[in-house]
């Protein structure tokens, strides 16, 4: 087993400066992923560590890479933040068991081998889904600096075909109980979620899924007449209901289904009936045009945004997805895609009807046939008005500039607290 340190972006090592000019505390991110833009956990992760930056200097961020995920040729880049990317290599089964265990240490270690040690960081994010025993005393102990929670996600019991007996629900849970009688402060993706904690005596900011504008092309969609260019992309699982999308414009006229393109990026047809709840039988019966391109990587999906005039999101009302905020739909407003979706957790504050996209009335194939309608009689001046009004939300709602102050306050302790 081996280990690469991967650092990005960084300015001299605390090490290398005078005794009387040590830099000031800044906060430190662990993660665990594809960092930084391997999901949408990793790109939260990216914009909250550029958020926490203050004063001090960019955040230094840890992340151990998955050993199942290939590794990019360069190695990982992020701008805005400090990274150092630790790679276990060569490894069988029990080596990386044992080096995800061992995570916490690792951590410390790389942080020694950057001069990093206590005093040098004022607050360490976690990820939610790496709250453990082991990672909170370790860190806890060897930094000596507050934990600051990011949760960005409540599941429920009926998102998993198992129920209660899934080891990823049992471990969710059990990260979730321990946060919240381990730490008192927390970054929560919706409002739903910040009560969670909030019940439970926890100090709360609500931070909604965070994009940066400046990366996102201006759209460039045909003109309505050529037809509509409807765009999924993501992963459905059971939280995301692309059967009633597809069903719902199965439900229109044959003429104006002929009319209608939808792409769906994340998953193959193939796949469709064991990662979504999709029947594909229904795309027997649909005259539209219906696309699958399977995973594509992050560029391709930016491509497909300023090309597409709506990007679809329908969601059920509860559980999982009043806890949760689907960050596409930021991604979707800033790459000037206006969205068709039902309303749920706190997308009411941020997409107005026939403003930044078309809101369905509930979360059925009819509810879905009617805002196409809608949307297929639109002309492209009146669509022209939506999108420049979803570029707008996204930067004044969405960027991470606009959160930057928010955030450093919150997460970095006042002088003298532990």
């Amino acid at each position: 087993m081996t280990e690469q340190t991967t650092t990005v972006e960084h300015g001299p090592r605390p090490g290398d400066r005078p005794a009387d000019r040590r830099p000031r505390p800044r906060p430190l991110l662990i993660g665990a992923y594809a960092f930084p833009y391997g999901d949408a956990t990793s790109n939260r992760l990216l914009q909250l560590a550029r958020c926490a930056a203050g004063a001090a200097g960019p955040t230094l961020v840890v992340n151990d890479w998955p050993c199942e995920l290939p590794f990019p040729p360069d190695g990982p880049r992020a701008s805005g933040v400090e990274l150092i990317t630790l790679r276990i290599r060569g490894a069988n089964h029990f080596s990386r068991m044992w080096a995800r265990l061992a995570r916490p240490v690792r951590v410390l270690r790389a942080l020694r081998r950057r001069c990093v040690g206590r005093g040098d960081v004022s607050v360490v994010l976690l990820p939610m889904a790496m709250m453990t025993l082991g990672n909170w005393a370790v860190l806890r102990l060897g930094l000596r600096c507050p934990i600051v929670v990011d949760a960005s996600e409540r599941h429920d019991r009926r998102q998993f075909r198992r129920g209660w007996s899934d080891p990823y629900f049992v471990r969710h849970r059990w990260s979730t109980f321990l946060a919240t009688r381990l730490v008192d402060r927390f970054t929560a993706v919706s409002t739903t979620l910040a009560g969670h904690f909030e019940r439970r005596g926890g100090a709360v900011l609500v931070v909604p899924p965070q994009v940066d504008c400046d990366e996102f092309a201006p759209p460039r969609p045909p003109s309505l007449d050529a037809g509509l260019r409807l765009l999924y992309a993501g992963t459905p699982g059971r939280k995301d209901m692309l059967h009633v999308i597809v069903a719902g414009i199965g439900r229109l006229a044959p003429q104006d289904q002929r009319r209608v393109r939808l792409t769906i990026a994340g998953i193959t047809r193939d796949d469709a009936a064991n990662l979504s709840d999709l029947d594909p039988a229904v795309l027997d019966a649909v005259h539209a045009e219906v696309v699958f391109l399977g995973r594509v990587p992050r560029a391709t999906v930016l491509d497909l945004l300023a090309e597409s005039h709506f990007a679809m999101l329908v969601r059920p009302t509860g559980g999982y997805a009043a806890n949760g905020f689907p960050s596409k739909v930021p991604e979707s407003l800033a790459a000037g895609c206006p969205v068709l979706l039902n309303h749920t957790s706190d997308l009411a504050e941020y997409v107005r009807d026939g403003t930044e996209g078309l809101v369905l009335d509930g979360n059925g194939p009819d509810d879905v046939r009617l805002a196409v309608q809608r949307a297929l009689r639109l002309r492209d001046e009146q669509w022209t008005a939506m999108s420049q009004a979803a570029r707008s939300r996204a930067r004044r709602s969405f960027d991470h500039r606009a959160w930057s102050q928010r955030v450093s306050t919150f997460v970095v302790p006042v002088e003298g607290r532990d």
